[in-house]
């Protein structure tokens, strides 16, 4: 049995892991944690993920000795995740992180972490979302500077990181397929006389509305045809079930960085 901290409890992901967490007998939840003066600390996590009393309470900090096969799962904020891990470090317990909208410095941060312990750092969770990882890399690979390629990304109006840290895995792996790095084709904004496209450019658009869990476009736009390769996600359990998959499957690794494509041996 995989005990497990859930780092972000009380947001929208924490809530559908704990559901799932709590209903399944291969997992046992040791704490559930969030940000200093949340109005759920001291709740019941059990009774917030709409389940009987779990006799864990939603607080502020980390178990400080967790028990042998402990794994952290974090969807909190950028800067909470770097508390996870300065945690985890001290206590040698294995991270999932699902948490976006690093910065650069942030995201090293998370690679210095992984020379000591397994981290599974991952913009997405979703096992289908990964399987269209593997789909595009194989498109671009085969269409390449033949098709101009474009992300379109749509998600609530809460979201607070834009693009998705999922368009930007996209658009990385598009990159990669034609020898370039991200930074030195993205296009994230257009507007007025903007000229031809160029031939390298990889369009990536986001789009904020409503309730939208979220969605993936990725265009292949060729001379007469377009490929269109879309995700959409209809609820936060696929993203929930998946990290409960990485916290089983991490615990015990070796120090390393890894991501869903790993876990899932794609």
């Amino acid at each position: 049995m995989t005990s497990v901290v859930i780092h972000g409890a009380a947001g929208r992901m924490g809530i559908r892991i704990l559901s799932l967490l709590l209903q399944n007998k291969k997992f046992r939840l040791l704490g559930a944690v969030e940000r200093a003066g949340h109005p759920m600390a001291g709740k019941d996590a059990g009774e917030i993920a709409g389940l009987e009393k779990a006799g864990v309470p939603i607080t502020e900090r980390f178990p400080p000795r967790p028990s042998k096969g402990t794994v952290c799962i974090d969807f909190s904020s950028p800067e909470a995740a770097l508390e996870t891990l300065k945690w985890a470090e001290e206590t040698r317990v294995p991270v999932v992180i699902g948490t976006t909208g690093f910065s650069a410095d942030q995201a090293r941060r998370i690679s210095a972490a992984a020379e000591r312990l397994p981290v599974v750092f991952s913009p997405n969770m979703s096992i289908g979302v990964n399987v269209m990882f593997k789909i595009l890399k194989e498109s671009a690979s085969v269409l390449g500077l033949d098709y101009d390629m474009e992300v379109i990304e749509s998600h609530h109006r809460l979201k607070k990181d834009a693009p998705s840290g999922t368009a930007l895995k996209i658009a990385r792996i598009l990159a990669e397929s034609i020898g370039e790095k991200l930074e030195s084709v993205a296009v994230y904004h257009r507007e007025g006389m903007i000229g031809e496209r160029k031939k390298k450019e990889i369009g990536i658009q986001s789009i904020r509305a409503g309730d939208i869990v979220g969605e993936h476009t990725v265009y292949f736009a060729g001379p007469g045809e377009r490929l269109e390769i879309t995700h959409r996600a209809t609820n936060r359990e696929n993203f929930a079930q998946g990290a409960l998959v990485a916290a089983a499957w991490v615990e015990g690794k070796p120090p390393g960085l890894y991501d869903m494509q790993a876990v899932l041996g794609l």
